[in-house]
């Protein structure tokens, strides 16, 4: 092989791995969370402002309080929202908030709440990313379902949650 077709093709494989990490870097990646760190995120976020009734609402506090449910349920829970985004600075250490986008509305939390949404991503797996003095997680398309009967068993089951990652 000549020494200008060796050249042309370590060109054309360097181009196709640059192409390939820049569409791994650009896109979404399905994640998951289950079990205890699915129960707090769906209760962090139920509390925050997501479209259960106050039925529903109370019961995912009371559950994620380790609490008894006053009326067994037979059905599931369903906890949703279209993105969180949170935000901490790592030069101005007192700022952090997160927003959360909900189909009908949106939620802005600063100080301690965005504290305890950006924690709880963390613990529910969801990694962060940092540029220029600040650092950001976020997911899209949240949607947890949260079998109270599941969870009164203390089993360990109960509480699933799925997501999407990345930009």
């Amino acid at each position: 092989m000549k020494l200008t077709s060796r050249v042309k093709l370590l060109a054309a494989v360097t181009v196709c791995f640059a192409i390939g990490e820049l569409v791994s870097l650009s896109s979404a990646s399905a994640g998951s969370a289950s079990g205890p760190s699915a129960l707090a995120l769906a209760a962090v976020v139920a509390s925050h402002g997501s479209l259960l009734g106050p039925f529903d609402r109370r019961a995912m506090s009371r559950l994620f309080d380790g609490k008894g449910l006053i009326i067994s349920r037979v059905n599931k829970i369903a906890v949703a929202a279209d993105s969180i985004v949170c935000m901490m600075s790592d030069v101005n250490i007192t700022a952090r908030s997160c927003d959360l986008i909900f189909k009908s509305h949106k939620r802005t939390l600063r100080g301690r709440d965005a504290n305890e949404v950006f924690a709880t991503l963390a613990l529910a797996g969801i990694m962060s990313d940092g540029a220029a003095g600040s650092i950001t997680a976020s997911i899209k398309n949240l949607e947890c379902a949260i079998d109270p009967k599941a969870i009164t068993e203390k089993a360990g089951g109960g509480a699933t949650c799925t997501f999407e990652t990345g930009h």
